[in-house]
């Protein structure tokens, strides 16, 4: 494949889980990178622990308007639409936002590389899912996340190059809310009582996001990758009580971890509405889904794989540091 040499690139929803770790991972290439979010004190945040660096650039603005994007992007070559609606609005929001800064990439004849999860797949039909799995989703969020997609590669954006990449649940210190596993952590290193969302005994698979961060910066600099969908794969599979397990050792405290099944998250979705939103999708705890990496190592490489007992160790050093 050959290689674009990135030299600029903005990142949208920067200051979250995935936008903060591909900056990050830009940062560390040497690209030019324009980060962009809503809140100004949260991009001098991310731009401290990025060690602010001369070709850094702070944009703020909303990503639901297109003339905001434009403005921010300057000459970028690629946009990583990282920005993300609040779960319980994803139904009604998910897709005009994608529309949005589709309109401003091809105002701006970028590329982009939208970030995206496992619910387009539906339930597993093989024990290791290609990106030609069929996509048969049967809940709300599925069938939303594959409009998503459709959007993406709807011919009405002519020859934008354009991809999505795939990430299942992942952890990791800029993990948040969006990570089922990263309230699960950041309530272990802060030695309090945690919640596990979903059945603790079947393993699971989890990317660490600074390795997702590294296959997707990787992607956006092969030319032929665009067009395409891609998996990013994780480490392997652990269940949850092995999770909790790394996660007690590294923090030295073991406050109590409760599961979360259907009942559970019907009470508490009493108090916090976004837990009622999980339910639908607890199949993928029960019967989960494992991204094959095979295209990705054909076509791009080896797959960056810290262990889980790195990761998860780093992630709450990182979460205690903090």
């Amino acid at each position: 494949m050959e290689r674009i040499h990135l030299k600029k690139a903005i990142v949208l929803g920067a200051t979250g889980g995935t936008g903060s770790v591909i900056a990050a991972e830009l940062v560390k290439r040497g690209v030019k990178t324009v980060i962009f979010g809503r809140s100004r004190a949260k991009l001098e945040r991310l731009a401290g622990r990025l060690g602010n660096p001369k070709h850094l650039t702070m944009a703020t603005g909303d990503a639901f308007k297109p003339e905001d994007i434009m403005s921010a992007a300057g000459d970028a070559e690629v946009l990583f639409h990282c920005a993300n609606v609040p779960y319980h609005e994803m139904v009604s929001k998910l897709v005009p936002l994608g529309e949005a800064v589709m309109e401003a990439v091809v105002r701006k004849n970028l590329k982009v590389v939208a970030v995206d999860g496992i619910y387009p797949y539906g339930k597993r039909q093989s024990d290791y899912v290609t990106e030609e799995h069929p996509k048969q989703p049967h809940t709300k969020k599925g069938k939303t996340r594959l409009k998503f997609e459709q959007m993406v590669f709807d011919r009405r954006w002519g020859n934008v190059q354009r991809m999505i990449v795939r990430l299942p649940d992942y952890y990791g210190p800029t993990a948040n809310e969006a990570s089922y596993l990263g309230g699960t952590l950041e309530a272990i290193a802060a030695g309090k009582m945690a919640f596990f969302i979903g059945n603790m005994t079947v393993p699971r698979e989890y990317v660490y996001l600074p390795d997702a961060a590294k296959m997707i910066v990787e992607l956006a600099d092969h030319d032929s990758a665009y067009g395409q969908n891609w998996n990013i794969p994780g480490a392997g599979i652990i269940s949850g009580r092995d999770n909790v397990r790394i996660a007690r050792e590294a923090s030295g405290k073991s406050k109590p971890v409760i599961p979360l099944g259907r009942v559970g998250l019907s009470v508490l979705g009493l108090f916090v509405p976004v837990m009622k939103e999980i339910i639908e999708m607890l199949y993928l705890t029960k019967e989960p889904l494992t991204l094959s990496g095979e295209k990705y190592k054909k076509h791009i490489g080896p797959i960056p794989a810290t262990s889980f007992k790195e990761g998860i160790t780093e992630t709450i050093h990182a979460l205690q540091s903090n």
